[in-house]
């Protein structure tokens, strides 16, 4: 016989809010407007990024994405007009954290190989958000027959994992090995 931990008996339900998603369709739409705010908050978070970037290739790789994910916000606002709503953010608190930890990363660490492995650390943490939630919202988009923002869902997804692979290339080659050396 399997004994409750005094953590499962402690837990409890968390009572939804009047608000709350009742259909898919809800939650479709609530993780359009959470990755909406994602996108144009990291539209803003990038330039810092690169400025503080040493190695050429993620200065690079930063600018290149930047491009990118001004795209993604088209993308999105397209997605919001296929559905018949207007475009519109709602505060993504995960991508909130991710951006404040990025900064941390930058004011932790001095320029050069150290800050530029850092910044590789929280990139990717913000990339590896944005492939689950375009993944989860493709998955959406597809049982609601949203046909438009399933295939820019999938662009953007394989934009997003392209970047990450990017990113794990520049780290790979010599950068982290550098930043192991700096001193």
């Amino acid at each position: 016989m399997a004994t409750k931990t005094k953590t499962a008996t402690s837990a409890k339900k968390v009572p939804a809010k009047k608000s709350a998603a009742k259909e898919l369709n809800d939650l479709f739409e609530d993780g359009l407007k959470d990755i909406y705010w994602a996108e144009k908050a990291l539209v803003k978070a990038l330039p810092k990024m690169q400025k503080n970037a040493t190695h050429p290739k993620l200065k690079k790789a930063i600018e290149s994405h930047l491009a990118q994910t001004e795209k993604h916000v088209t993308r999105l606002e397209k997605c919001f007009t296929a559905i018949g709503k207007k475009a519109q953010a709602k505060k993504c608190d995960a991508m909130q954290g991710l951006l404040d930890e990025g900064k941390g990363i930058m004011e932790e660490t001095k320029p050069g190989p150290v800050r530029d492995a850092g910044i590789i650390a929280a990139a990717q943490k913000v990339e590896h958000y944005e492939i689950a939630t375009y993944g989860t919202l493709a998955a959406y988009a597809k049982v609601l027959g949203e046909e438009a923002c399933l295939k820019n869902f999938l662009q953007t997804l394989s934009e997003e994992k392209k970047c990450d692979e990017t990113l794990t290339g520049i780290a790979d080659t010599a950068l982290n090995k550098e930043a192991m050396e700096a001193a």
